[in-house]
């Protein structure tokens, strides 16, 4: 069975509140990579197209998606000030706020992703399932999901919220 993989980079900037004593705590910022693998829903034959999807079909909205609203966001636990500090005086920059429940951990963020690219792949009819999430933080730190590793229905994220939707939010403002 043949499987596809895409790769974005990107950049971002997030804290994290759980621990006020971590360096983490202090908005920083990372360039991340994330790699995603895609496992056809049937095995391969020849005859006609020889594909599943073309490439387009199955990592465009993903790709628009990294690149037009993932990228140079801010990460935020929802229960961060700082959301109130945009909502008072930068409202216009909340559409750029990435909003977890709980810290933004690179963890989440996989889940996140994760979701998200299994909306776009049911939304479009698109034959595939979402068999890998990996994303590097760092040259020497990564996280990677997998179908034994992560579980969707049992995440606690409600069916409402953005990660599970099939549009290009990255919150739910």
């Amino acid at each position: 069975m043949a499987t596809l993989e895409f790769t974005r980079r990107y950049a971002m900037a997030h804290r994290l509140l759980a621990d006020l004593d971590s360096k983490c705590a202090v908005p920083h910022g990372h360039n991340e990579i994330v790699s995603v693998r895609l496992e056809p829903n049937v095995g391969f034959r020849f005859g006609g197209a020889n594909a599943q999807a073309p490439f387009d079909a199955a990592k465009g909205r993903w790709h628009a998606w990294i690149d037009g609203h993932v990228d140079h966001a801010l990460q935020l636990n929802d229960t961060d000030p700082l959301i109130g500090y945009f909502r008072e005086r930068e409202p216009q920059r909340l559409s750029s706020i990435m909003v977890f429940s709980g810290d933004p951990t690179t963890e989440a963020l996989a889940a996140c992703f994760w979701l998200k690219l299994a909306a776009f792949i049911e939304d479009d009819g698109l034959p595939f399932e979402v068999a890998r999430v990996r994303i590097e933080e760092t040259p020497t730190n990564a996280v990677v999901l997998t179908r034994k590793s992560f579980d969707p229905h049992m995440c606690g994220l409600p069916a409402h919220a953005w990660p599970r939707r099939a549009d290009m939010s990255i919150n739910d403002f």
